[in-house]
């Protein structure tokens, strides 16, 4: 009786993870989905009163399952994008914030969501003024970008930020390789609206690489 009691505590064990699994994985995905509408298709002070919210959503994602290296990742993402949204030296703070998140998330697990914590942390240290202002470093990045490919050499988000940086860089020719392997990536389930946009964004950057290599010749 005791080993019949055992199997069916480990059975309702392994059910209820399965179901909390589940529930991460829809808040995830919900927080994913917000994210690409506000940061595409809003501007300005509505974006910004967006992105707000969301990181208090995120912020709850972290707080709810905090040894999932994906929910600081997502945390650490909007946090960046809100920055990014804010502007000036007042965002700096939220930069400082988004970097521990995704550091965090690196601690957990670098590999969790094809590297994304390594790619959004390098694409930080890369836009992040340096010290005394901030921390970035361009550097720092380099390292951050080829950990990152090195998890995930085909995808869309790795290779349009570090195309991103080396055209930063002026760094063309190698630039526009990574972006060549940006446009060609696989498509991410769940993630159709923000790959939709940064098809777009990879667009608008190889034109930009193209007439820079155009000038040089």
């Amino acid at each position: 009786m005791k080993k019949f009691k055992t199997v069916i505590v480990a059975a309702l064990l392994v059910s209820t993870s399965g179901f909390a699994n589940a529930d991460f994985n829809q808040e995830l995905s919900a927080i994913q989905k917000v994210w690409a509408s506000v940061n595409y298709e809003l501007q300005d002070e509505a974006q910004e009163k967006a992105f707000e919210a969301l990181v208090k959503d995120s912020q709850s994602l972290v707080a709810n399952y905090p040894d999932k290296a994906e929910s600081h990742i997502w945390h650490g993402i909007v946090q960046s994008s809100y920055a990014g949204a804010k502007g000036g030296l007042g965002a700096l703070g939220l930069a400082k914030a988004a970097k521990a998140e995704l550091e965090a998330a690196i601690e957990i697990d670098e590999s969790a969501l094809s590297g994304s914590a390594l790619t959004s942390l390098g694409t930080l240290y890369s836009q992040v003024p340096g010290w005394p202002i901030g921390f970035g470093s361009d550097k720092k990045a380099q390292q951050l970008f080829d950990k990152a490919l090195k998890i995930n050499p085909t995808g869309l988000d790795v290779n349009y930020f570090y195309g991103q940086f080396l055209y930063d860089e002026k760094h063309y020719k190698e630039a526009l390789e990574h972006l060549k392997k940006a446009k060609n990536a696989p498509a991410r389930l769940g993630r159709e609206k923000a790959d939709l946009y940064r098809q777009h964004e990879v667009d608008n950057l190889i034109a930009k690489v193209e007439r820079k290599l155009k000038h040089k010749r």
